[in-house]
């Protein structure tokens, strides 16, 4: 499978071009960099000492090369990313977290024409997460209140995180109502007693924290924390790889994480 990568020059860009390097079923195929970056013209295996052959590009049009995008870049790059890859029919892994409605609805429309895997959180360990999440609101529905803490390092510029996003929506499913009637962003100052049935979120910048989540079922008399850690970003390139993999029959559809690992 032919496989072009977005942010080639930057963390997880690099992330996914040795992941995909090193996977028997996958070929680099693209590396996209934004325009004026100082990669532009350089191997995408250089950071490696590797000779790939592909250069870092900012022609959009080089897409037509590849059968599928993956994407962990900014809310306007990948949207600029989407209509290149509608244009030429190439299949997208989005990564990327921070999108707005309009953002989500052009990825919906997108997905009529293409294939796309759209979730905040590729990592394996995260979507059994969710899914242990699920369960436990559901015992949990009541007597219990729920707040959902997240970490990450001091360069992410979207909070709460999307990965803490989708812990909070999970929940607020599994009680059958919708997460922004029930959620509590900030707490300053006299806030009152807490409200029943309300999710809070907890939000930490700094440092290279890679990413922490926790969710809590605080009760009388005990407390319940299902939690995950990254320690490495090898996790979202792995899971990245594993939906570009679940693509590769579909002509198009929105699926995310959950469809890939048939949880």
């Amino acid at each position: 499978m032919r496989i072009a990568i977005a942010g080639a020059g930057g963390r997880m860009g690099r992330m996914l071009i040795e992941a995909t390097l090193n996977h028997p079923g996958m070929t680099l195929a693209v590396a996209l960099n934004r325009a004026g970056s100082d990669h532009i013209g350089q191997d995408a295996g250089a950071f490696l000492g590797r000779d790939t052959g592909v250069l870092i590009t900012d022609d959009l049009d080089a897409l037509a090369n590849a059968d599928c995008l993956i994407d962990f870049t900014r809310p306007e790059g990948t949207l600029r990313h989407l209509d290149a890859c509608v244009k030429h029919k190439v299949r997208m892994v989005i990564g990327t977290t921070g999108f707005d409605d309009a953002g989500r609805a052009a990825i919906a429309r997108a997905a009529e024409q293409v294939a796309v895997v759209f979730a905040p959180n590729m990592s394996v360990g995260v979507n059994a997460t969710l899914k242990l999440l699920d369960v436990a609101a559901r015992i949990l529905n009541s007597g219990y209140d729920v707040e959902v803490f997240e970490a990450h390092h001091r360069n992410k510029v979207d909070a709460p995180s999307g990965t803490a996003l989708k812990m909070g929506e999970t929940v607020a499913e599994a009680w059958g109502v919708k997460l922004p009637d029930v959620a509590t962003w900030t707490r300053h100052g006299d806030t009152g007693v807490r409200e029943p049935g309300t999710i809070g979120f907890s939000v930490v910048r700094g440092g290279d924290i890679v990413g922490d989540h926790t969710v809590f079922f605080c009760g009388t008399g005990e407390r319940i924390e299902i939690t995950h850690r990254s320690s490495s970003r090898a996790t979202y390139a792995q899971g990245s790889l594993r939906a570009a993999a679940f693509l590769q029959d579909k002509a198009n559809g929105l699926f995310d994480m959950q469809d890939v690992l048939g949880l």
